[in-house]
């Protein structure tokens, strides 16, 4: 069982925490405000599952993941650097300034990404980039689209990657579909995918899809 901090608490760190506490781990996940609890994570609570705050949930997970707001999460993470020292981050966010309609706009990190930005500001934690390409609720139920999708992985450390491969496979990724990119330079390729998210959106409405590397 390892201890995961989940940083956000909206529909895509409560998604995440009930298919990682289903599959053993204790979770916590945490907000900016730990006592106004979503239903989703309230819901969630269990012997594996509890809620407190963002430095808390830092400092005390083994692996933490960050599903906060792309276009803020360069500011809040950085002032997290000492409590993740030593420790895997899973950056699962996009950061894009949002459009007028509310949807996805442009990159906030044009010819960079925000993974190298946290590694950049967080020098000893090992950022690891995946689960960007998707809705949020294909990230624990892969299994549902017609077509398998790909969770791609971006990280300089190559143990780092390998365990987060381990936990993608807890959340029901098979090995076939997951591709390792390569250093985190390329989680910039990934984060650009976003630029498409809002043209499928407004043709599809809100329907579960993520990007396919066919072969």
């Amino acid at each position: 069982m390892t201890r995961i901090g989940i940083l956000g608490a909206g529909r895509v760190g409560t998604n995440l925490a009930s298919k990682l506490s289903e599959a053993g781990h204790h979770v916590i996940l945490s907000s900016r405000s730990p006592t106004k609890r979503t239903t989703a994570a309230t819901e969630g609570t269990g012997p594996r599952f509890s809620f407190t705050d963002q430095r808390t949930t830092a400092r005390t997970a083994d692996i933490v993941i960050n599903a906060t707001p792309g276009d803020s999460a360069l500011d809040r993470l950085a002032g997290l650097r000492t409590e993740l020292a030593g420790k895997i981050l899973i950056d699962v966010s996009n950061a894009t300034r949002d459009a007028a309609d509310g949807l996805p706009g442009d990159l906030c990190y044009p010819g960079s990404s925000l993974a190298e930005q946290l590694q950049a500001a967080l020098p000893d934690t090992h950022v690891v980039k995946t689960l960007n390409t998707m809705l949020f609720m294909v990230m624990t139920a892969p299994e549902t689209l017609a077509t398998p999708p790909t969770a791609f992985l971006s990280g300089n450390d190559e143990h780092a990657k390998k365990t987060v491969t381990a936990l993608l496979r807890d959340l029901g990724w098979q090995p076939a579909w997951i591709e390792d990119l390569g250093d985190i330079t390329t989680a910039r390729a990934t984060e650009a995918v976003i630029l498409a998210v809002p043209h499928i959106l407004r043709r599809h409405g809100f329907e579960p899809f993520a990007i396919s590397l066919a072969r």
